[in-house]
């Protein structure tokens, strides 16, 4: 499976990110030395805190589909291009370890 034009294996996030809950949004926010080079702002809903917090631990993008799934009532393809998206993101701001 490839997502935005990279094969998908396991992945997770990459240590120094830490989530905060400001009313309804999360904030991604780099700690540590990470801190230095990230200079981005990170907003996300409740589903993508849930995407997000899943990633904590390795998964592969069919773990995350059946998490979400399983979670909201969303179809399969529906929650698939969606989490194709949200890691396409997550690559670019240099989040995810894969």
């Amino acid at each position: 499976m490839f997502v935005g034009g990279k094969a998908i294996a396991n992945m997770k996030i990459k240590e120094g990110f830490m989530l905060r809950q400001f009313g309804d949004d999360y904030i991604v926010v780099a700690v540590g030395e990470g801190s230095e080079d990230f200079n981005r702002l990170i907003t996300l809903n409740a589903v993508g805190e849930f995407i997000y917090s899943t990633l904590k631990e390795e998964k592969s993008r069919d773990e995350l589909v059946k998490a979400v799934t399983d979670r909201y009532e969303v179809e399969p393809s529906v929650a698939e291009k969606d989490i194709d998206t949200f890691i396409v993101n997550l690559r670019q701001a240099g989040l995810l370890d894969e």
